[in-house]
């Protein structure tokens, strides 16, 4: 693989597929607001300091890549954190079709899976009210832009209810729709599986203009 653009890469999902990529030689291209956060330095790494609410950057950042992976985040406590994913998510979709990419994708939330039939995560109350508005607006994303994309190949890869600190075993589930709980109930993966798992999409695709997720 060429090149892929890894927006985010800083962040808590983001540092995690950075390591990940490199670790399989991929050449990454890490777009930041803040450069002096990546603490890695390898060959096939590029730092990329950007504003990504800027259709007309992120196409200039894509250009040449053969994929761009997106862990775009306002912040988990941001007050704003609502109409910041909703402003800048559909730049970044944008951007990415400018530059001719053809796939897309996405570190997404686990509050647009079932639990139930006709029950979403984020419809369970067992989100808190202080993240529920990055929760909200990346889910309707999600479910309002992406599912009427059909332009790029895009996925939209939601992790389990918890996504922790932990170890990169290789041993999960995949899903499409459904949270995956465990035999106790807990639906659970860690950073590093979810990483692996979202860079074995990138490496060879199973997903195509469609969700899928995680967990133990």
């Amino acid at each position: 693989m060429k090149k892929t653009v890894l927006i985010g890469a800083s962040g808590y999902a983001g540092s995690a597929l950075l390591n990940e990529a490199l670790n399989r030689g991929l050449h990454v291209a890490a777009v930041v607001r803040d450069p002096g956060k990546i603490k890695v330095t390898n060959p096939n790494l590029t730092v990329i300091k950007a504003d990504v609410s800027s259709a007309e950057t992120v196409a200039e950042i894509a250009k040449g890549a053969d994929a761009v992976i997106s862990a775009y985040s306002p912040g988990r406590n941001n007050p704003d954190s609502y109409e910041e994913t909703l402003k800048v998510y559909p730049q970044i979709l944008e951007g990415v079709k400018r530059a001719g990419v053809k796939r897309l994708l996405i570190v997404g939330g686990a509050g647009t899976l079932f639990v139930a039939p006709g029950l979403r995560v984020i419809d369970s109350g067992a989100i808190s009210d202080s993240i529920m508005g990055g929760v909200k607006s990346l889910g309707e994303f999600y479910l309002n832009t992406l599912m009427n994309e059909k332009e790029i190949d895009w996925v939209f890869f939601s992790p389990a209810g918890s996504l922790e600190p932990g170890e990169r075993t290789g041993s999960y589930r995949i899903g499409k729709d459904d949270l995956i709980v465990d035999d106790n109930g807990a639906s659970k993966i860690s950073v590093q599986d979810y990483a692996k798992a979202m860079i074995d999409e990138l490496e060879t695709p199973v997903h195509h203009k469609e969700r899928f997720t995680i967990g133990y």
